[in-house]
């Protein structure tokens, strides 16, 4: 990397200081908390979540359930647990997915200017005004849905934000010094890509895959409360709050009020600190 291209990275890097964004860094506290309930509750709180057991169906918190049962008799907390593990883990491969197609996209489109450019934004307004969740319900409804195969629908239909985010970024640095010092000493245009442009806009493409997790959680969430989420013995957290929302009349709280926290808490923490992070790139682009 040349001293041109270090002083670009270092203009452009989030600076990230607690006492700057104390509502990010409880996003992130929380996120940590989450991410620790999910994938190492389990370790300590063991539960079968395979075999449905009637006698103990829709017991309220207190004694061997701290959250109780739900209808088919399974542990509440243990199937909080599995379900955010799989809500979590969709989110994030369908934001990795959704970000390096957008990426790649919006910097051949913004490097390249002219008409290619026009042309490729026009795609992505065509596929911006096709309702997205009607194409994902669709999807959903023709093909099995698995962690993977929802992860690839959502993160194919979610790129678009993406792409209009990095060619703008890629627009402001094509004609910056370090650019035309890399043409004029014939680099070309993948490398120009590749080792200048996506490197230095790093920061605007974190910020996006912050966001991008927190709607594909949400997305999620929304597929499996209407019905085209995951199928047993796989759950995740809509299709317990679709359970729990049957139920309700009954006054099985429980079955809704934890559940909807856990999609609250983590939605609000992903959106606190993409917050705090895109305030951060904007201040290290200055």
């Amino acid at each position: 990397m040349t001293n041109l291209d270090a002083e670009a990275v270092t203009r452009t890097r989030p600076r990230l200081r607690p006492q700057d964004h104390p509502l990010g860094l409880a996003g992130l506290l929380i996120l940590i908390l989450l991410v620790g309930f999910c994938f190492l509750g389990p370790l300590f709180h063991h539960t079968n979540q395979t075999d449905v057991d009637i006698l103990d169906a829709a017991l309220p918190p207190g004694g061997g359930y701290p959250l109780g049962t739900d209808t088919n008799g399974f542990d509440v907390l243990g199937r909080l647990m599995r379900g955010g593990q799989v809500s979590l883990q969709i989110g994030l491969l369908a934001a990795v997915t959704a970000t390096t197609i957008g990426t790649l996209y919006g910097a051949v489109a913004g490097l390249a200017g002219g008409v290619l450019d026009g042309a490729l934004m026009r795609l992505v307004d065509v596929g911006l005004s096709v309702p997205f969740l009607f194409v994902v319900l669709i999807l959903s409804a023709r093909f099995n849905a698995s962690v993977w195969s929802l992860s690839l629908v959502i993160g194919g239909f979610s790129w678009l934000v993406a792409a209009r985010l990095v060619r703008g970024e890629v627009l402001v640095l094509r004609v910056r010094e370090f650019v035309l010092a890399a043409r004029t000493m014939g680099a070309s245009r993948p490398r120009l890509i590749l080792t200048h442009l996506i490197p230095n806009a790093l920061g605007v493409i974190i910020v996006n895959i912050t966001f991008q997790v927190a709607d594909a959680v949400l997305i999620v969430a929304t597929l499996g409360f209407l019905g085209f989420g995951l199928r047993y013995p796989a759950t995740d957290w809509g299709g317990q709050l679709a359970g729990g929302v049957t139920s309700i009349t009954s006054g099985y709280w429980w079955l809704v009020v934890p559940v909807g926290a856990c999609i609250i808490l983590t939605v609000l923490a992903l959106n606190l600190l993409a917050e705090a992070l895109r305030e951060a790139v904007g201040q290290g682009a200055q």
